[in-house]
């Protein structure tokens, strides 16, 4: 037996060309072996045992705020009296303020109609699976396409007047911009931090904002006719 001890684990699927090797290790040899693949947690049942414990606390969080406040239910439905507004399941209020601003068709079926297609196109295209940052390679290039987009799509909003949806965007798009010139080891590490993420994470922020913004005007400051209200008045 030879005196190296290092021995390498690998996987391949063809047998011809990496036979599968059994090596003997008597009582008096420890051989090291150097795996080259990342750390993986089991399912179970460390990534059970994991979930079970969120199940849990959020049980525990839903079942004491129910007890402690109750729901914002309204009265029986009367056909002979629709309420003013008639406002959406609070999960639908975003798509609901789209259509206070674009027509039906282009806030009702051509945006969610594009949105599906989106997420079964975007699988097929090369993923960043090593979560590159967006800026890794060919900065600049980066930095004028993203700059393009984005004045395009204020550029959209502001013609239909969107402008709940269009500070988000900025926002977005600033910090995109503040992210890209953020490469230095002497910057601060939030923006080292934003410098990191790839295109995915900045797309869904954007999303999680507009989404957040449309479901909260709608909720609390839209009244009768869908019209502009101040929460705090009656």
């Amino acid at each position: 037996m030879s005196d190296d001890k290092d021995f390498v684990a690998g996987f391949d699927s063809n047998a011809r060309k990496a036979p599968l090797r059994v090596a003997f290790v008597t009582r008096r040899t420890s051989p090291q072996v150097k795996v080259t693949d990342e750390e993986q947690l089991m399912t179970h049942p460390g990534v059970f045992f994991r979930v079970a414990i969120a199940v849990e606390l959020l049980t525990i969080a839903l079942v004491t705020l129910a007890l402690l406040w109750d729901a914002p239910l309204e009265g029986l439905a009367d056909p002979m009296h629709t309420p003013n507004p008639a406002k959406a399941p609070w999960y639908f209020l975003g798509l609901q303020e789209l259509l206070h601003y674009f027509p039906p068709v282009v806030a009702g079926v051509l945006i969610p109609t594009l949105v599906v297609i989106a997420l079964i196109v975007i699988p097929y295209f090369n993923i960043n699976i090593q979560a590159e940052s967006l800026w890794a390679r060919d900065g600049i290039g980066r930095v004028r396409i993203v700059a393009v987009v984005a004045v395009v799509l204020c550029v959209f909003l502001a013609v239909f007047d969107v402008w709940v949806a269009l500070v988000p965007t900025v926002i977005v798009a600033v910090f995109m911009f503040v992210a890209a010139r953020s490469s230095a080891p002497s910057v601060p590490r939030f923006r080292r931090w934003l410098y990191s993420k790839p295109l995915s994470f900045w797309i869904m922020t954007w999303f999680l904002a507009e989404a957040a913004v449309l479901t909260a005007i709608g909720t609390f400051f839209r009244g009768p006719g869908w019209s502009w209200v101040w929460p705090w008045r009656s």
